[in-house]
């Protein structure tokens, strides 16, 4: 068996270890969410506190952990009568990304159902995890439906299957603990509100801390028992305080006083809900119990906060979580007359401020810091919302007219007009976006087998069945109808005569699923002067940054290509965090010449890049432009238009499904966005029809449903 890392011997990480420590406490308060870096030791303090729990005691032969003291009347395998079990260690089950729903919740054991005729139970990961710790890394990756089932058996204390003929109900009580990366996409929101506290982590800037990382671990890794031994008496005195805080806890008084304050700052931040209040109010009086009190004070609630709210206020989706905390000492300020003197000079078991969970001796010497002052400042206060830009016509819309009125010059004649300002070399400042709006829902035709998600149909494990086949390898979803059907007509052949029915293996069935993949929507971004009108670049990011915006709720991976002046760039490589992208958006610089061309080629290369990397996630091309290509011609060679037609056409060739946005303005319309559309045989969209909520494209999709050959 593999010898866990110490708890105690993590350097630093105090509020990932305080957020931990207050589970352990309390399991009440409802788990931690872990986001941070790669390489910040997530996993390995998820793993050193399990070790600390201490042991439970459980009913002999049950599957479900039940407690002999009180034996959960619903238990599966029970009834159990109360009386003395036998003694084991918390357990702490992972739950791999790639789970299935049976594996999570369990299912019916479909071999015991088939030969011997009983509906026999099999329990999933939830029934391992009861009273122990269950942990999802990187849990924004885990599908959504099995999100769900997850945070509802950790808010409800129980688990519910009602499937395939059998309906069982057990408890499932467990420290819910997940770990993510933010760089890889973002949980929804009403996800996130079911954990209970989360924490930044970020590796240490501090050089000496930095080392003292490494010589430990070096250690740890060259004699793992060794180095445990040396930490031993740390960890025991450890799980001494945890099982003492346990105790404590009942006694633990939350008053009047500190329930206004918790109210108080759940209101002032805006929350939604009651969850953060109690939330807040079962981690403040853990904290109590932790620092050895009975009384919950104006630090426990502070501290309390700054765990169970950053990730609970109200924030746009592209912002990251966090707390202002001189907002939330303003709020508490106006309790100051009733707070009782604290004590004047705490032992170090006083309280999370003092010397920490694992200051119980440190042979090492390592640098150690306040687990108060970690819970401090593991939140960054919030950024402010982005400015709106000034949407009135600005001292541009004169140059702006004459760019968009002016005809398109294949040989570059309209460059100077693109240059406008900028010139070939120059760059405008930055626009801002437009406020984002809910878009249209754009997808890729046919049916895909891509990583779930919310955008295009796709055979999935997981959805509305559509149809049964025979198993490929491990049966996963009995289709038992189709089974049924395909054992029937060889009653007769096999000796059946009397009632029942003979099912051998060939005759198994499995669903075929139909549910949604998750797309790559790789934007391709006009930001030449003849885009560049601070008018209208400002419309044009907004509606780059609503479509953005769905593809976060849509869970895609995004990419970002630009092209301006001699060139295109691939400013954003495709990644899963759409966040990232707004960012890159916001900073965009426009001007110069439009190589249309080269953006297109641009796009092949990266999706043929990603072809490789990930066969089975189909991509969307959105072309922002107004269809316009100016670049420097060759003697001979064809025009600008004549290479990006031949591009798109190529891109055509590929099977690449493709959206233009047509972003051309003024009285004078050339049109080139839509033919650029026909070349690249994808849907042109205006920015007016964009919008979801639009009149066009109400009527367009009225006019598609009513007349199905317009459709085709």
């Amino acid at each position: 068996m593999t010898t866990t890392y110490p708890f105690s011997a993590i350097v630093g990480m105090d509020g990932l270890r305080l957020a931990l420590l207050l589970n352990a406490v309390s399991p009440a308060v409802g788990g931690v969410l872990v986001r941070g870096e790669k390489g910040t030791a997530k996993s390995t303090a998820v793993r050193a506190i399990a070790a600390l729990l201490p042991e439970v005691d459980v009913v002999a032969g049950c599957r479900f952990s039940c407690d002999p003291a009180a034996p959960d009347p619903s238990c599966p395998d029970g009834p159990h009568e109360a009386g003395t079990g036998e003694a084991r260690p918390a357990r702490m089950v992972e739950l791999p990304v790639g789970a299935s729903e049976d594996r999570l919740v369990g299912a019916l054991d479909i071999e015991r159902a088939l030969s011997d005729g009983v509906k026999a139970f099999e329990p999933g990961l939830l029934a391992d995890a009861h009273r122990g710790v269950l942990y999802v890394d990187e849990v924004n990756l885990l599908h959504d439906h099995l999100i769900d089932l997850l945070l509802d058996a950790a808010a409800m204390g129980a688990s519910y299957v009602e499937r395939e003929g059998v309906s069982v109900r057990h408890a499932a009580r467990f420290l819910l603990v997940g770990t993510m990366n933010p760089e890889e996409g973002e949980l929804r929101p009403q996800l996130l509100d079911r954990f209970g506290l989360t924490v930044e982590v970020a590796a240490s800037r501090d050089t000496e801390e930095r080392v003292e990382v490494v010589r430990r671990r070096l250690a740890y890794d060259e004699h793992p028992e060794g180095f445990a031994a040396r930490w031993a008496a740390d960890e025991e005195a450890l799980r001494e305080r945890i099982a003492a805080a346990r105790a404590l806890l009942p006694r633990v008084a939350l008053g009047d006083r500190a329930l206004r304050q918790i109210a108080a700052v759940c209101a002032g931040f805006e929350v939604d809900g009651m969850r953060a209040d109690i939330v807040t109010a079962r981690t403040a009086t853990a904290l109590a119990a932790w620092a050895g009190r009975t009384d919950v004070r104006t630090e426990d609630v502070r501290g309390a906060a700054l765990l169970s709210l950053p990730h609970r206020r109200r924030r746009a989706p592209f912002d990251a979580p966090g707390l202002d905390e001189n907002k939330l000492d303003e709020i508490l300020r106006q309790f100051e007359e009733d707070d009782p003197e604290p004590d004047p000079d705490p032992g170090p078991e006083d309280g999370p401020g003092g010397s920490g969970p694992d200051d119980a001796g440190d042979p090492e010497g390592g640098p150690r810091e306040g687990t108060g002052d970690g819970a401090r400042e593991q939140a960054p206060p919030a950024e402010p919302e982005p400015s709106v830009p000034d949407q009135r016509t600005g001292e541009h819309e004169t140059a702006d007219r004459e760019t968009d009125s002016a005809p398109a010059d294949q040989d570059g004649g309209a460059d100077e007009a693109d240059g406008g300002a900028g010139g070939a070399g120059g760059e405008r400042a930055a626009v801002g976006a437009a406020e984002p709006f809910r878009t249209r829902r754009l997808d890729v035709p046919g049916l895909g087998e891509g990583a779930a998600g919310r955008r295009s149909r796709a055979r999935s494990a997981h959805g509305r069945t559509t149809g049964a086949r025979r198993p490929r390898g491990t049966l996963s979803a009995l289709h038992l109808s189709a089974t049924v059907r395909a054992a029937a007509p060889h009653q007769l052949a096999r000796g059946r005569r009397g009632p029942g029915l003979l099912v051998r293996r060939d005759d198994l069935r499995e669903a075929v699923r139909e549910g949604r993949e998750g797309n790559l929507v790789l934007f391709v971004v006009d930001a030449s002067g003849s885009m560049a009108a601070r008018k209208r670049m400002s419309a044009i990011k907004g509606a780059v940054l609503s479509l953005l915006l769905d593809a976060y709720q849509r869970r895609d991976k995004v990419g970002l290509i630009t092209f301006r002046g001699a060139d295109a760039e691939l400013a954003l490589p495709p990644t899963s965090s759409v966040d990232t992208a707004a960012a890159r958006l916001e900073r965009l610089p426009t001007g110069g010449r439009t190589p249309l061309a080269a953006g297109l080629l641009k796009a092949r290369e990266v999706l043929r890049v990603e072809r490789l990397r990930d066969p089975a996630r189909r991509p969307l091309l959105v072309v922002v432009t107004d269809g316009r290509a100016t670049e420097a011609r060759r003697s001979g060679g064809p025009t600008p238009v004549e290479r990006a037609g031949r591009a798109a056409r190529m891109l055509a060739g590929d099977g690449v499904a493709s959206v233009v946005v047509d972003c051309e303005s003024g009285p004078v319309r050339l049109g080139l966005a839509g033919a650029l559309a026909r070349e690249l045989r994808g849907t042109p969209v205006t920015l007016d029809e964009l919008r979801a909520d639009s009149v066009t494209a109400l009527v367009r999709d009225v006019r598609t449903v009513s007349n199905p050959r317009r459709a085709a």
